[in-house]
Protein backbone atom coordinates (compact mmCIF):
# COMPACT_ATOMS: atom_id res chain seq x y z
CA UNK A 1 0.00 0.00 0.00
CA UNK A 2 2.53 2.22 0.72
CA UNK A 3 4.65 1.95 -2.48
CA UNK A 4 1.29 2.61 -4.49
CA UNK A 5 0.50 5.96 -2.37
CA UNK A 6 4.32 6.70 -3.49
CA UNK A 7 3.48 6.01 -6.70
CA UNK A 8 0.52 8.26 -6.72
CA UNK A 9 2.01 10.92 -4.63
CA UNK A 10 5.54 10.85 -5.16
CA UNK A 11 6.06 13.72 -2.27
CA UNK A 12 5.55 10.92 0.20
CA UNK A 13 8.72 8.89 -0.78
CA UNK A 14 11.10 11.87 0.30
CA UNK A 15 9.10 13.55 2.85
CA UNK A 16 9.31 9.85 4.75
CA UNK A 17 12.41 10.58 7.07
CA UNK A 18 13.12 14.26 5.99
CA UNK A 19 16.49 15.69 7.56
CA UNK A 20 17.21 18.77 9.17
CA UNK A 21 20.16 19.04 6.54
CA UNK A 22 18.15 18.52 3.99
CA UNK A 23 15.46 21.37 5.04
CA UNK A 24 18.66 23.43 5.65
CA UNK A 25 19.78 22.79 1.84
CA UNK A 26 16.44 23.20 0.48
CA UNK A 27 15.91 26.19 2.10
CA UNK A 28 19.27 28.02 0.70
CA UNK A 29 18.07 26.85 -3.08
CA UNK A 30 15.05 28.26 -2.44
CA UNK A 31 16.39 31.68 -1.59
CA UNK A 32 18.06 31.58 -4.76
CA UNK A 33 15.25 30.34 -6.93
CA UNK A 34 12.84 33.11 -5.06
CA UNK A 35 14.78 35.92 -6.06
CA UNK A 36 15.43 34.58 -9.81
CA UNK A 37 11.96 33.92 -9.99
CA UNK A 38 10.53 37.51 -9.00
CA UNK A 39 12.10 39.50 -12.19
CA UNK A 40 11.74 36.47 -13.59
CA UNK A 41 7.35 35.89 -13.25
CA UNK A 42 6.87 39.56 -13.84
CA UNK A 43 8.30 39.50 -17.09
CA UNK A 44 7.09 36.27 -18.55
CA UNK A 45 3.72 37.71 -17.66
CA UNK A 46 4.34 40.90 -19.25
CA UNK A 47 5.56 38.76 -22.65
CA UNK A 48 2.97 36.88 -22.12
CA UNK A 49 0.11 39.78 -22.88
CA UNK A 50 -1.04 39.26 -19.39
CA UNK A 51 -1.02 41.76 -16.16
CA UNK A 52 2.20 41.60 -13.84
CA UNK A 53 0.58 39.52 -11.59
CA UNK A 54 -0.19 37.08 -12.76
CA UNK A 55 2.81 36.27 -13.05
CA UNK A 56 3.45 35.70 -9.84
CA UNK A 57 0.37 33.68 -8.89
CA UNK A 58 1.70 31.72 -11.64
CA UNK A 59 4.46 31.10 -9.43
CA UNK A 60 2.86 29.56 -5.99
CA UNK A 61 0.26 27.25 -6.27
CA UNK A 62 1.37 25.57 -9.66
CA UNK A 63 5.06 25.09 -7.42
CA UNK A 64 3.10 23.21 -4.69
CA UNK A 65 1.21 21.01 -6.90
CA UNK A 66 4.35 19.32 -8.97
CA UNK A 67 6.21 19.15 -5.90
CA UNK A 68 3.11 16.66 -4.09
CA UNK A 69 2.82 15.43 -7.62
CA UNK A 70 6.10 15.40 -9.77
CA UNK A 71 8.82 12.54 -9.84
CA UNK A 72 12.18 14.80 -10.36
CA UNK A 73 13.17 16.38 -6.94
CA UNK A 74 14.78 19.40 -8.51
CA UNK A 75 12.57 20.47 -11.84
CA UNK A 76 11.53 24.36 -10.59
CA UNK A 77 8.16 24.69 -12.34
CA UNK A 78 6.57 27.99 -13.54
CA UNK A 79 6.50 30.22 -15.82
CA UNK A 80 8.93 30.26 -18.97
CA UNK A 81 9.75 32.53 -21.71
CA UNK A 82 8.69 29.72 -24.66
CA UNK A 83 5.54 28.86 -23.44
CA UNK A 84 4.78 32.50 -22.13
CA UNK A 85 5.41 33.69 -25.78
CA UNK A 86 3.38 30.41 -27.04
CA UNK A 87 0.54 31.68 -24.49
CA UNK A 88 0.82 35.78 -26.11
CA UNK A 89 -0.02 33.70 -29.54
CA UNK A 90 -2.72 32.00 -28.55
CA UNK A 91 -4.69 34.07 -26.09
CA UNK A 92 -3.94 36.97 -28.56
CA UNK A 93 -5.91 35.26 -31.37
CA UNK A 94 -8.56 34.99 -29.10
CA UNK A 95 -9.23 38.17 -27.43
CA UNK A 96 -8.66 39.67 -30.40
CA UNK A 97 -12.05 38.36 -31.40
CA UNK A 98 -13.70 39.63 -28.40
CA UNK A 99 -14.90 36.82 -26.79
CA UNK A 100 -13.00 37.01 -23.94
CA UNK A 101 -10.48 38.87 -22.46
CA UNK A 102 -6.38 38.16 -22.24
CA UNK A 103 -6.41 37.00 -18.37
CA UNK A 104 -9.33 34.47 -18.71
CA UNK A 105 -8.14 33.14 -22.35
CA UNK A 106 -4.88 32.53 -20.40
CA UNK A 107 -6.36 30.97 -17.38
CA UNK A 108 -8.36 28.56 -19.54
CA UNK A 109 -5.14 27.76 -21.66
CA UNK A 110 -3.59 26.30 -18.30
CA UNK A 111 -6.63 24.74 -17.37
CA UNK A 112 -6.84 22.82 -20.92
CA UNK A 113 -3.17 21.90 -20.76
CA UNK A 114 -3.39 20.63 -17.29
CA UNK A 115 -6.37 18.38 -17.63
CA UNK A 116 -4.68 16.70 -21.12
CA UNK A 117 -1.84 16.65 -19.45
CA UNK A 118 -3.03 14.49 -16.41
CA UNK A 119 -5.43 12.35 -18.89
CA UNK A 120 -2.44 11.66 -20.43
CA UNK A 121 -0.47 10.46 -17.51
CA UNK A 122 -3.53 8.36 -16.10
CA UNK A 123 -3.27 6.84 -20.37
CA UNK A 124 0.40 6.32 -19.40
CA UNK A 125 0.72 8.58 -22.52
CA UNK A 126 4.72 9.20 -21.38
CA UNK A 127 5.82 8.08 -24.79
CA UNK A 128 5.15 11.14 -26.75
CA UNK A 129 8.29 12.75 -24.99
CA UNK A 130 9.91 10.57 -27.97
CA UNK A 131 7.38 11.99 -30.63
CA UNK A 132 9.25 15.32 -31.15
CA UNK A 133 13.34 14.56 -31.46
CA UNK A 134 15.88 16.70 -29.33
CA UNK A 135 17.07 18.51 -32.33
CA UNK A 136 14.04 19.54 -33.34
CA UNK A 137 13.03 21.02 -29.96
CA UNK A 138 16.32 22.68 -29.97
CA UNK A 139 15.56 24.72 -32.98
CA UNK A 140 12.21 25.37 -32.35
CA UNK A 141 13.76 26.69 -28.97
CA UNK A 142 16.55 28.96 -30.39
CA UNK A 143 13.39 30.46 -33.42
CA UNK A 144 11.51 31.22 -30.19
CA UNK A 145 14.03 33.09 -28.28
CA UNK A 146 15.00 35.01 -31.33
CA UNK A 147 11.61 36.10 -31.77
CA UNK A 148 11.52 36.77 -28.00
CA UNK A 149 14.77 38.76 -27.80
CA UNK A 150 13.39 40.54 -30.95
CA UNK A 151 9.67 41.14 -29.81
CA UNK A 152 11.61 42.44 -26.47
CA UNK A 153 13.58 45.36 -28.24
CA UNK A 154 10.67 47.25 -28.44
CA UNK A 155 9.93 47.82 -24.94
CA UNK A 156 13.98 48.40 -24.48
CA UNK A 157 13.18 51.21 -27.09
CA UNK A 158 10.47 52.85 -26.00
CA UNK A 159 8.38 51.74 -29.03
CA UNK A 160 5.26 49.30 -29.78
CA UNK A 161 5.93 46.04 -31.89
CA UNK A 162 2.99 43.94 -32.53
CA UNK A 163 4.60 41.43 -34.57
CA UNK A 164 5.23 37.73 -33.52
CA UNK A 165 7.35 36.61 -36.75
CA UNK A 166 10.70 37.71 -38.37
CA UNK A 167 9.03 39.68 -40.96
CA UNK A 168 6.54 41.59 -39.27
CA UNK A 169 8.89 42.01 -36.36
CA UNK A 170 11.82 43.30 -38.60
CA UNK A 171 8.77 45.59 -40.55
CA UNK A 172 7.72 46.93 -37.45
CA UNK A 173 11.57 47.94 -36.08
CA UNK A 174 12.31 49.33 -39.24
CA UNK A 175 9.59 51.85 -39.29
CA UNK A 176 9.67 52.22 -35.42
CA UNK A 177 13.43 52.64 -34.98
CA UNK A 178 13.53 56.73 -35.52
CA UNK A 179 10.20 56.93 -32.90
CA UNK A 180 13.18 55.59 -30.10
CA UNK A 181 12.65 57.27 -26.56
CA UNK A 182 16.03 57.94 -25.46
CA UNK A 183 15.45 57.62 -21.56
CA UNK A 184 13.63 54.00 -21.89
CA UNK A 185 17.03 53.14 -24.54
CA UNK A 186 19.47 54.06 -21.62
CA UNK A 187 17.53 51.96 -18.59
CA UNK A 188 17.31 48.96 -21.34
CA UNK A 189 21.15 48.94 -22.46
CA UNK A 190 22.34 49.78 -19.06
CA UNK A 191 19.92 46.68 -17.72
CA UNK A 192 21.29 44.74 -20.79
CA UNK A 193 24.75 45.34 -19.92
CA UNK A 194 24.94 44.47 -16.29
CA UNK A 195 23.54 41.61 -16.32
CA UNK A 196 25.15 40.18 -19.17
CA UNK A 197 28.20 41.39 -16.97
CA UNK A 198 27.09 39.24 -14.17
CA UNK A 199 26.44 36.29 -15.97
CA UNK A 200 29.26 36.20 -17.90
CA UNK A 201 32.36 37.96 -16.05
CA UNK A 202 30.70 38.47 -12.34
CA UNK A 203 31.94 35.30 -11.23
CA UNK A 204 35.52 35.45 -11.70
CA UNK A 205 35.74 39.09 -10.40
CA UNK A 206 34.02 37.82 -7.15
CA UNK A 207 36.72 34.96 -6.99
CA UNK A 208 39.22 37.91 -7.12
CA UNK A 209 38.24 38.88 -3.85
CA UNK A 210 37.50 35.34 -2.00
CA UNK A 211 33.92 34.86 -2.91
CA UNK A 212 33.15 31.52 -4.28
CA UNK A 213 30.48 28.88 -3.86
CA UNK A 214 27.17 28.95 -2.73
CA UNK A 215 27.71 33.17 -2.00
CA UNK A 216 29.11 34.22 -4.69
CA UNK A 217 26.14 32.16 -6.49
CA UNK A 218 23.80 33.90 -5.01
CA UNK A 219 25.34 37.30 -5.65
CA UNK A 220 25.18 36.43 -9.28
CA UNK A 221 21.59 35.09 -9.49
CA UNK A 222 20.71 38.11 -7.68
CA UNK A 223 21.62 40.23 -10.60
CA UNK A 224 17.78 41.22 -11.74
CA UNK A 225 17.04 41.73 -8.39
CA UNK A 226 20.12 44.45 -7.85
CA UNK A 227 18.81 46.40 -11.04
CA UNK A 228 15.16 46.60 -10.05
CA UNK A 229 16.69 47.40 -6.57
CA UNK A 230 18.46 50.43 -8.10
CA UNK A 231 15.91 51.63 -10.65
CA UNK A 232 12.61 51.52 -8.86
CA UNK A 233 14.43 54.46 -6.82
CA UNK A 234 15.63 56.15 -9.33
CA UNK A 235 12.64 55.87 -11.55
CA UNK A 236 10.98 57.77 -8.83
CA UNK A 237 13.35 59.95 -7.65
CA UNK A 238 13.66 61.34 -11.36
CA UNK A 239 10.13 60.71 -12.11
CA UNK A 240 10.59 58.63 -15.24
CA UNK A 241 6.99 58.03 -15.77
CA UNK A 242 6.59 61.60 -16.11
CA UNK A 243 9.22 61.79 -18.73
CA UNK A 244 8.07 58.62 -20.84
CA UNK A 245 9.33 55.83 -19.56
CA UNK A 246 6.70 52.91 -19.34
CA UNK A 247 6.42 51.43 -15.96
CA UNK A 248 4.65 48.53 -14.70
CA UNK A 249 2.17 50.48 -12.62
CA UNK A 250 -0.29 49.10 -10.02
CA UNK A 251 0.04 45.47 -8.97
CA UNK A 252 -2.41 44.44 -6.91
CA UNK A 253 -1.51 43.39 -3.04
CA UNK A 254 -2.52 39.96 -2.16
CA UNK A 255 -2.75 36.12 -2.86
CA UNK A 256 -4.83 35.23 -6.10
CA UNK A 257 -8.72 34.39 -5.62
CA UNK A 258 -9.25 31.06 -6.10
CA UNK A 259 -11.80 30.69 -9.28
CA UNK A 260 -13.00 28.46 -12.03
CA UNK A 261 -11.80 29.85 -15.91
CA UNK A 262 -14.49 31.15 -17.69
CA UNK A 263 -15.38 28.29 -20.17
CA UNK A 264 -17.06 27.32 -23.15
CA UNK A 265 -17.24 25.49 -25.90
CA UNK A 266 -16.25 27.68 -28.92
CA UNK A 267 -13.39 28.66 -27.21
CA UNK A 268 -12.27 25.75 -25.98
CA UNK A 269 -12.33 24.73 -29.66
CA UNK A 270 -10.17 27.85 -30.26
CA UNK A 271 -7.69 27.09 -27.66
CA UNK A 272 -7.47 23.08 -27.43
CA UNK A 273 -4.75 22.87 -30.17
CA UNK A 274 -2.29 25.56 -29.03
CA UNK A 275 -3.37 24.51 -25.14
CA UNK A 276 -1.56 21.07 -26.16
CA UNK A 277 1.05 22.40 -28.43
CA UNK A 278 2.46 23.98 -25.21
CA UNK A 279 1.53 21.03 -22.73
CA UNK A 280 3.61 18.68 -25.32
CA UNK A 281 7.06 21.51 -25.65
CA UNK A 282 6.49 21.91 -21.91
CA UNK A 283 6.64 18.54 -21.40
CA UNK A 284 9.21 17.24 -23.79
CA UNK A 285 11.72 19.93 -21.93
CA UNK A 286 10.68 19.12 -18.39
CA UNK A 287 11.49 15.59 -19.25
CA UNK A 288 14.84 16.18 -20.54
CA UNK A 289 15.94 18.19 -17.80
CA UNK A 290 14.08 15.82 -14.77
CA UNK A 291 16.33 13.02 -16.51
CA UNK A 292 19.46 15.15 -16.61
CA UNK A 293 19.29 16.24 -13.56
CA UNK A 294 18.50 13.09 -12.11
CA UNK A 295 21.14 11.25 -13.66
CA UNK A 296 23.31 13.01 -11.87
CA UNK A 297 22.23 12.03 -8.64
CA UNK A 298 20.88 8.42 -9.62
CA UNK A 299 17.41 9.45 -9.17
CA UNK A 300 14.36 7.87 -11.95
CA UNK A 301 12.41 10.58 -13.83
CA UNK A 302 8.97 8.53 -14.91
CA UNK A 303 7.71 10.25 -18.18
CA UNK A 304 3.79 9.56 -16.96
CA UNK A 305 3.73 10.03 -13.59
CA UNK A 306 5.66 14.04 -14.83
CA UNK A 307 2.54 14.20 -17.30
CA UNK A 308 0.68 14.31 -14.26
CA UNK A 309 2.82 16.62 -12.22
CA UNK A 310 2.94 18.85 -15.53
CA UNK A 311 -0.76 18.64 -15.57
CA UNK A 312 -1.38 19.40 -11.72
CA UNK A 313 0.83 22.42 -11.62
CA UNK A 314 -1.03 23.95 -15.35
CA UNK A 315 -4.64 22.98 -13.40
CA UNK A 316 -3.52 24.76 -10.48
CA UNK A 317 -2.23 27.93 -12.43
CA UNK A 318 -5.76 27.94 -13.75
CA UNK A 319 -7.54 28.12 -10.50
CA UNK A 320 -5.11 30.28 -9.07
CA UNK A 321 -5.03 33.00 -11.67
CA UNK A 322 -2.04 32.23 -13.04
CA UNK A 323 -1.13 30.86 -17.04
CA UNK A 324 0.56 27.82 -18.80
CA UNK A 325 3.84 27.04 -16.39
CA UNK A 326 6.29 23.92 -17.29
CA UNK A 327 9.75 23.01 -15.75
CA UNK A 328 12.50 25.73 -16.86
CA UNK A 329 15.46 25.10 -17.67
CA UNK A 330 17.32 27.80 -15.84
CA UNK A 331 15.39 27.59 -12.94
CA UNK A 332 15.70 24.18 -12.36
CA UNK A 333 19.90 24.08 -12.87
CA UNK A 334 20.03 26.99 -10.40
CA UNK A 335 18.00 24.92 -7.74
CA UNK A 336 20.06 22.06 -7.98
CA UNK A 337 23.29 24.14 -8.05
CA UNK A 338 22.09 25.38 -5.15
CA UNK A 339 21.89 22.48 -3.45
CA UNK A 340 18.24 21.18 -3.42
CA UNK A 341 17.69 17.83 -2.43
CA UNK A 342 14.00 17.56 -2.60
CA UNK A 343 10.43 19.38 -3.89
CA UNK A 344 10.66 21.47 -0.56
CA UNK A 345 12.30 23.75 -2.22
CA UNK A 346 9.72 24.42 -4.74
CA UNK A 347 7.40 24.77 -2.03
CA UNK A 348 9.46 27.34 0.54
CA UNK A 349 10.34 29.21 -3.20
CA UNK A 350 6.36 29.35 -3.58
CA UNK A 351 6.24 30.73 0.26
CA UNK A 352 8.63 33.23 -0.85
CA UNK A 353 6.86 34.40 -4.07
CA UNK A 354 3.52 34.74 -2.06
CA UNK A 355 5.36 36.68 0.31
CA UNK A 356 6.26 38.84 -2.16
CA UNK A 357 3.04 39.29 -3.25
CA UNK A 358 1.30 40.30 -0.52
CA UNK A 359 3.95 42.78 0.91
CA UNK A 360 6.46 44.02 -1.82
CA UNK A 361 4.13 44.91 -4.86
CA UNK A 362 3.82 48.76 -4.05
CA UNK A 363 7.40 48.84 -3.97
CA UNK A 364 7.13 47.83 -7.62
CA UNK A 365 5.12 50.74 -9.19
CA UNK A 366 7.94 52.82 -10.40
CA UNK A 367 9.86 49.29 -11.88
CA UNK A 368 10.42 50.53 -15.61
CA UNK A 369 9.37 47.76 -18.28
CA UNK A 370 12.72 48.17 -19.70
CA UNK A 371 14.25 46.02 -17.11
CA UNK A 372 12.28 43.16 -17.43
CA UNK A 373 12.62 43.58 -21.27
CA UNK A 374 16.88 43.27 -20.30
CA UNK A 375 15.70 40.32 -17.69
CA UNK A 376 14.14 38.42 -20.48
CA UNK A 377 16.27 39.19 -23.40
CA UNK A 378 19.27 38.28 -21.37
CA UNK A 379 17.49 34.72 -20.30
CA UNK A 380 16.87 33.65 -23.96
CA UNK A 381 20.62 34.22 -25.03
CA UNK A 382 21.13 30.87 -23.20
CA UNK A 383 18.54 29.03 -25.57
CA UNK A 384 19.92 29.56 -28.89
CA UNK A 385 21.50 26.57 -29.40
CA UNK A 386 23.16 26.97 -32.49
CA UNK A 387 25.94 24.27 -31.64
CA UNK A 388 23.25 21.33 -31.91
CA UNK A 389 22.68 23.18 -35.37
CA UNK A 390 26.13 22.90 -36.07
CA UNK A 391 26.78 19.33 -35.25
CA UNK A 392 23.54 18.28 -36.86
CA UNK A 393 25.09 19.25 -40.53
CA UNK A 394 27.95 17.36 -39.59
CA UNK A 395 26.45 14.27 -37.77
CA UNK A 396 23.24 13.24 -39.94
CA UNK A 397 21.55 15.36 -43.02
CA UNK A 398 18.13 14.55 -41.86
CA UNK A 399 18.27 15.90 -38.32
CA UNK A 400 19.80 19.07 -39.90
CA UNK A 401 16.88 19.54 -41.87
CA UNK A 402 14.45 18.73 -39.99
CA UNK A 403 16.12 21.41 -37.42
CA UNK A 404 16.42 23.76 -40.52
CA UNK A 405 12.71 23.57 -41.44
CA UNK A 406 11.21 24.10 -37.78
CA UNK A 407 13.45 27.30 -37.24
CA UNK A 408 12.64 28.42 -40.88
CA UNK A 409 8.78 27.43 -39.96
CA UNK A 410 8.54 29.45 -36.80
CA UNK A 411 10.68 32.16 -37.68
CA UNK A 412 8.66 33.14 -40.63
CA UNK A 413 5.20 31.80 -39.73
CA UNK A 414 5.03 31.67 -35.72
CA UNK A 415 5.39 29.37 -32.88
CA UNK A 416 2.02 26.97 -33.40
CA UNK A 417 3.09 26.33 -36.77
CA UNK A 418 6.62 25.95 -35.79
CA UNK A 419 5.89 23.32 -33.43
CA UNK A 420 3.68 21.40 -36.39
CA UNK A 421 6.25 21.95 -38.34
CA UNK A 422 8.89 20.39 -35.97
CA UNK A 423 6.32 17.39 -36.00
CA UNK A 424 5.71 16.81 -39.56
CA UNK A 425 9.43 17.24 -40.55
CA UNK A 426 10.39 14.60 -37.86
CA UNK A 427 7.87 12.16 -38.43
CA UNK A 428 8.70 12.40 -42.20
CA UNK A 429 11.82 12.35 -42.06
CA UNK A 430 11.65 9.55 -40.07
CA UNK A 431 9.60 7.86 -42.64
CA UNK A 432 11.72 8.90 -45.34
CA UNK A 433 14.19 7.01 -43.71
CA UNK A 434 12.39 3.62 -42.71
CA UNK A 435 10.96 3.68 -46.04
CA UNK A 436 14.44 2.74 -47.71
CA UNK A 437 16.46 1.01 -45.12
CA UNK A 438 19.97 -0.28 -45.14
CA UNK A 439 19.99 -3.61 -46.76
CA UNK A 440 23.84 -5.20 -47.02
CA UNK A 441 24.44 -7.90 -49.31
CA UNK A 442 26.99 -10.39 -46.84
CA UNK A 443 29.59 -12.63 -47.14
CA UNK A 444 31.53 -14.74 -44.77
CA UNK A 445 35.18 -13.47 -42.82
CA UNK A 446 37.49 -15.66 -43.45
CA UNK A 447 38.11 -18.19 -40.94
CA UNK A 448 35.21 -16.62 -39.11
CA UNK A 449 31.02 -17.73 -38.71
CA UNK A 450 30.63 -13.60 -39.06
CA UNK A 451 29.13 -12.60 -42.12
CA UNK A 452 29.90 -8.74 -43.44
CA UNK A 453 29.14 -6.23 -45.84
CA UNK A 454 31.23 -7.25 -49.40
CA UNK A 455 31.38 -3.33 -49.90
CA UNK A 456 33.66 -3.23 -46.66
CA UNK A 457 35.55 -6.05 -46.27
CA UNK A 458 36.76 -9.15 -48.04
CA UNK A 459 34.62 -11.95 -47.74
CA UNK A 460 34.24 -15.50 -48.74
CA UNK A 461 31.08 -15.58 -51.15
CA UNK A 462 28.79 -18.20 -53.26
CA UNK A 463 27.66 -17.82 -56.37
CA UNK A 464 24.95 -20.03 -55.64
CA UNK A 465 23.70 -18.32 -52.16
CA UNK A 466 23.09 -14.45 -51.84
CA UNK A 467 23.13 -13.27 -48.38
CA UNK A 468 21.27 -9.97 -48.00
CA UNK A 469 20.72 -8.17 -44.43
CA UNK A 470 17.94 -6.18 -43.10
CA UNK A 471 18.46 -3.12 -40.72
CA UNK A 472 15.42 -2.27 -40.55
CA UNK A 473 12.27 -3.11 -38.98
CA UNK A 474 10.32 -4.37 -41.79
CA UNK A 475 6.99 -1.89 -42.47
CA UNK A 476 4.16 -0.10 -44.97
CA UNK A 477 6.41 2.38 -45.70
CA UNK A 478 9.58 -0.15 -46.90
CA UNK A 479 7.29 -3.11 -47.81
CA UNK A 480 7.93 -2.09 -51.80
CA UNK A 481 11.53 -1.02 -51.39
CA UNK A 482 12.32 -4.74 -50.12
CA UNK A 483 10.83 -6.33 -52.79
CA UNK A 484 12.65 -3.95 -55.68
CA UNK A 485 16.23 -4.67 -53.40
CA UNK A 486 16.08 -8.49 -53.42
CA UNK A 487 14.81 -8.71 -57.32
CA UNK A 488 17.31 -6.16 -58.00
CA UNK A 489 20.33 -7.91 -56.37
CA UNK A 490 18.50 -11.62 -57.94
CA UNK A 491 18.92 -10.54 -61.02
CA UNK A 492 22.57 -9.59 -60.72
CA UNK A 493 23.22 -13.05 -60.03
CA UNK A 494 22.69 -15.57 -62.76
CA UNK A 495 23.18 -19.19 -61.07
CA UNK A 496 21.75 -18.17 -57.77
CA UNK A 497 19.37 -21.19 -56.14
CA UNK A 498 19.01 -19.67 -52.37
CA UNK A 499 18.31 -16.32 -50.89
CA UNK A 500 18.43 -15.79 -47.63
CA UNK A 501 17.12 -12.95 -45.59
CA UNK A 502 19.16 -12.33 -42.51
CA UNK A 503 17.06 -10.77 -39.99
CA UNK A 504 19.03 -9.85 -36.48
CA UNK A 505 17.65 -6.04 -36.45
CA UNK A 506 14.42 -6.51 -37.78
CA UNK A 507 12.17 -6.20 -34.62
CA UNK A 508 8.39 -6.08 -35.94
CA UNK A 509 6.71 -7.66 -40.02
CA UNK A 510 3.32 -5.67 -40.35
CA UNK A 511 1.02 -7.15 -43.05
CA UNK A 512 2.06 -4.84 -45.51
CA UNK A 513 5.64 -6.42 -45.09
CA UNK A 514 4.26 -10.25 -44.51
CA UNK A 515 2.51 -9.49 -48.24
CA UNK A 516 5.93 -8.45 -50.11
CA UNK A 517 7.40 -11.34 -48.25
CA UNK A 518 4.94 -13.63 -49.89
CA UNK A 519 5.44 -12.14 -53.10
CA UNK A 520 9.18 -12.75 -52.94
CA UNK A 521 8.55 -16.43 -52.46
CA UNK A 522 6.70 -16.50 -54.58
CA UNK A 523 8.42 -14.97 -57.40
CA UNK A 524 11.68 -16.84 -56.62
CA UNK A 525 10.32 -20.27 -56.54
CA UNK A 526 8.92 -19.58 -59.84
CA UNK A 527 12.53 -19.05 -60.86
CA UNK A 528 13.70 -22.23 -58.63
CA UNK A 529 15.53 -19.91 -55.99
CA UNK A 530 14.34 -21.00 -52.72
CA UNK A 531 14.00 -18.40 -50.21
CA UNK A 532 15.67 -18.56 -46.31
CA UNK A 533 15.32 -16.60 -43.27
CA UNK A 534 18.17 -16.28 -41.07
CA UNK A 535 18.24 -14.88 -37.17
CA UNK A 536 14.64 -14.12 -36.35
CA UNK A 537 13.92 -12.59 -33.43
CA UNK A 538 11.44 -14.62 -31.08
CA UNK A 539 8.62 -12.30 -31.21
CA UNK A 540 8.71 -11.78 -35.13
CA UNK A 541 8.90 -15.19 -35.48
CA UNK A 542 5.54 -15.74 -32.82
CA UNK A 543 4.16 -13.54 -35.66
CA UNK A 544 5.16 -15.59 -38.23
CA UNK A 545 3.83 -18.42 -37.11
CA UNK A 546 0.47 -17.01 -36.89
CA UNK A 547 0.20 -16.84 -40.82
CA UNK A 548 0.58 -19.09 -43.06
CA UNK A 549 3.55 -17.52 -44.67
CA UNK A 550 5.66 -20.73 -42.86
CA UNK A 551 3.86 -23.09 -44.90
CA UNK A 552 4.25 -21.58 -48.28
CA UNK A 553 7.98 -21.06 -47.72
CA UNK A 554 10.34 -22.17 -50.02
CA UNK A 555 13.28 -22.38 -48.07
CA UNK A 556 13.91 -22.87 -44.41
CA UNK A 557 14.45 -20.86 -40.81
CA UNK A 558 17.63 -20.86 -39.37
CA UNK A 559 18.80 -20.33 -35.82
CA UNK A 560 21.84 -18.39 -37.08
CA UNK A 561 23.31 -17.51 -40.45
CA UNK A 562 26.14 -19.16 -40.62
CA UNK A 563 24.14 -22.13 -39.87
CA UNK A 564 22.03 -21.40 -43.12
CA UNK A 565 25.20 -20.82 -45.51
CA UNK A 566 26.63 -23.94 -44.12
CA UNK A 567 24.08 -26.17 -44.80
CA UNK A 568 22.97 -25.01 -48.24
CA UNK A 569 26.49 -25.81 -49.16
CA UNK A 570 26.56 -29.09 -48.35
CA UNK A 571 23.35 -29.73 -50.82
CA UNK A 572 26.07 -29.94 -53.28
CA UNK A 573 26.06 -25.91 -54.97
CA UNK A 574 28.67 -24.53 -52.95
CA UNK A 575 31.38 -22.76 -54.72
CA UNK A 576 33.25 -20.17 -52.24
CA UNK A 577 34.96 -17.41 -53.80
CA UNK A 578 36.84 -14.43 -52.24
CA UNK A 579 35.35 -10.78 -53.07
Amino acid sequence: MLMKADHALPALEWLRGYSRESLINDSLAALVVTIMLIPQSLAYALLAGLPAEMGLYASILPLIAYALFGSSRTLSVGPVAVASLMTASAVGAVASQGAVDYASAATLLALLGGLMLIAMGLLKFGFVSHFLSHPVVSGFITASAIIIALGQLGTLLGVTLTGATLPSLGHDLSTQLLNAHGLTVAVGAGSVGFLLLARYRLSDWLSVIGLRGRPAELIIRSAPVLVMAVLIPLSAAMSFEAAGVSLIGHIPSGLPAFSAPHISWPLIQELALPAFLIALIGFIESVSVGKTLGTKRRQRIDPDQELIGLGAANTAAAISGGFPVTGGFSRSVVNFDAGAETQMASVLAALGIALAAVFLTPMLYFLPKAVLAATIVVAVISLIDFKTITLARRYRAADFWAIVITITVTLLAGVELGVLAGVGSSVGLHLYHTSRPHFAVVGQMPGSEHYRNVDRHDVVTDPHILSMRIDETLYFANAAYLEDTVFAQAALREDLAHVILMCPAVNAIDLSALEALEEINTRLKENDVALHLSEVKGPVMDALQRSDFLSHLSGEVFLSHHGAVTALRATGTADPAQT
